[in-house]
């Protein structure tokens, strides 16, 4: 018996016309962190349902895509619909069919496209095996608590809608890595998004400051105050909370943020932890590296390499190099 307080298990059904979009909608949902599975015979649903989930993922917290065409193993609509009536019937379950339809001149552009034969005209003109399949899968199409026409619909599109539709169904979010890093030992090739903080003063030219880290108090007060720093610093978190939501709808799984200064010790590291931490509170997922904070400072990695600050001002540095 399914006890109240237990969230109940979701599945969603996805059928229709072949080349209307059942694999893109399953691809879609499996970026979203469903777990989905093509061509499945309904009648092994039970079986499938009392395997464990993959490691990590709790039972209740994994939706489950199940997607069946024509093509698929013993396919019968009317015993397709009692099959799924007798999985609607249990109280963990909560049962939805999606059915994907197309106008039958866009299937047989698209076939057109490929090298692929329509499954139901092998030997035959699409054609006739789309009004074949529309006839066959009916059914299945008047039972669907939700129809698609992708007729319209670019791959694109189409994601878009699965996205608009489903992404509320998972705990799955956008996860941001936000890394510093030195100029002078290369720029990330993986970074999405580069912000250059060497406008900042250098903390690298105080003889107390430099062997710190950017992590370190004293660090950050000191690039904390330079004038620059509060306006700018909050132009980019602006443009960063505008940003990263749309990159989030539109299904990007992994963002990348990179802020460099010259050595990557100093200012480039109290940036990285302080969007950390500020994109932390705000909701996202986040994870901060630090590229170049192991090698030891050098002073001709540095520029300009023969000065240093003085307070506020930069002036000639007598050390020598």
């Amino acid at each position: 018996m399914n006890n109240a307080l237990t969230p109940k298990k979701r599945i969603l059904l996805v059928t229709g016309l072949s080349g209307a979009g059942k694999s893109t909608v399953l691809n879609t949902l499996e970026d979203l962190g469903w777990e989905a599975v093509d061509n499945f015979p309904i009648r092994l649903a039970g079986p499938l349902l009392a395997l464990p989930s993959p490691e990590g993922r709790e039972d209740r917290a994994l939706p489950l895509a199940l997607g069946f065409d024509s093509r698929t193993r013993g396919f019968k609509p009317d015993l397709l619909i009692e099959q799924i009536k007798r999985l609607e019937a249990r109280d963990d379950l909560e049962i939805m069919t999606l059915f994907m339809d197309c106008s039958g001149s866009e299937i047989e552009r698209r076939y057109s496209e490929t090298r692929r034969r329509h499954p139901l005209a092998q030997d035959r003109p699409a054609a006739d095996g789309i009004a074949q399949e529309r006839m066959l899968l009916e059914p299945l199409r008047r039972w669907a608590n939700a129809v698609i026409d992708s007729s319209k619909l670019s791959v694109n599109d189409l994601q878009s809608e699965i996205r608009s539709r489903f992404r509320s169904q998972t705990a799955v979010i956008m996860n941001v890595g936000i890394s510093s890093f030195g100029y002078s030992r290369g720029v990330p090739h993986n970074a999405d998004l580069i912000f250059d903080m060497r406008y900042l003063r250098n903390p690298h030219w105080d003889i107390q400051l430099r062997p710190l880290t950017g992590k370190d108090q004293s660090v950050a007060d000191y690039v904390a105050a330079d004038p620059s720093f509060a306006v700018t610093i909050d132009k980019i978190h602006d443009l960063l909370l505008s940003l990263l939501p749309l990159y989030d709808a539109q299904g990007k799984a992994y963002v990348n943020i990179a802020f460099g200064c010259t050595g990557g010790r100093h200012r480039s590291v109290y940036i990285a932890e302080l969007f950390g931490q500020w994109l932390d509170e705000a909701g996202f997922s986040c994870m901060v590296t630090h590229r170049n904070l192991t090698p030891r400072p050098i002073d001709a990695l540095e520029e300009p390499a023969n000065r240093k600050y003085d307070g506020n001002i930069m002036v000639e540095s007598n050390i020598t190099r």
